[in-house]
């Protein structure tokens, strides 16, 4: 089976090959550079994340994602995969029916940004994960705020603790000061203005699965995977939508 797209829906005339659909008409202003601070990653490159989701979910743990000078270690991240041409449909995935304009990163190389809103309000964030061509990403669902916490408080105020500042897919997009206007960003340039710093993969004895939050298609499937001394992950909600089993870690 084939399972990647024609040479014309792969080429690649620029870097900036996608945009998302709200700036399809107009290129986004340019973003405010500042400097990425602490991220250096000598040897270590997006293939990486060319592998199957649920392993690039798991290597994403503990890597540190900057957005100028606001650091988050991934703490908690939920794996997708995508269409029924490739090797990992995925019914849940925002690809799981094929390719459109609003996913059309997530069919990119690894390491790119698909930002999205969620209930028209969150931006959640997502790193692009297996070969160009070929549907997967990583949900990024919590973090810990590492550099940059004055940052990140201001911009989410209504936080009760700093464990709170980045809990949850939308206050993570929140603290770090992603937009729509950074879908499609690669986090291995180095003269991206998002970076990812991955370091070492986590000993596999802190790292716990279980469901997806609020699916209900493939409501089962363990894709979730968090690290289980963090303070930071979020609560698991069932989509009432799907059959009620009880979580497993």
């Amino acid at each position: 089976m084939n399972y990647w797209l024609s040479s014309a829906a792969t080429a690649r005339p620029a870097a900036d090959r996608f945009v998302h659909p709200a700036f399809a008409d107009q290129r986004p202003a340019p973003r405010t550079r500042v400097p990425v601070r602490g991220c250096d990653n000598p040897g270590v490159s997006a293939e990486e994340l060319a592998v199957d989701p649920l392993t690039a979910a798991r290597r994403l743990l503990g890597a540190t994602l900057w957005s100028g000078p606001v650091g988050a270690r991934i703490v908690e991240v939920e794996a997708y995969g995508g269409d029924p041409a490739g090797p990992w449909h995925d019914p849940a995935a925002h690809s799981g029916r094929g390719r459109t304009p609003r996913n059309a990163v997530m069919f990119g190389p690894p390491g790119r940004l698909y930002c999205y809103f969620s209930y028209g309000m969150h931006t959640c964030v997502n790193i692009i994960s297996g070969p160009d061509g070929v549907a997967s990403g990583v949900l990024l669902r919590a973090a810990e705020i590492v550099a940059g916490i004055d940052t990140a408080r201001s911009r989410r105020p209504g936080a009760r603790t700093d464990a709170d500042l980045a809990r949850g897919p939308g206050n993570l997009g929140s603290a770090l000061g992603i937009g729509l206007s950074d879908y499609g960003t690669d986090v291995f340039d180095p003269e991206s203005p998002i970076r990812l710093d991955l370091r070492r993969p986590v000993a596999a004895a802190r790292i716990a699965a279980g469901p997806r939050v609020g699916v209900s298609a493939e409501a089962d499937r363990p894709w979730r995977v968090w690290l289980s001394d963090s303070p930071a992950v979020s609560a698991y909600r069932r989509s009432p939508r799907a059959p009620r089993i009880e979580e497993s870690a």
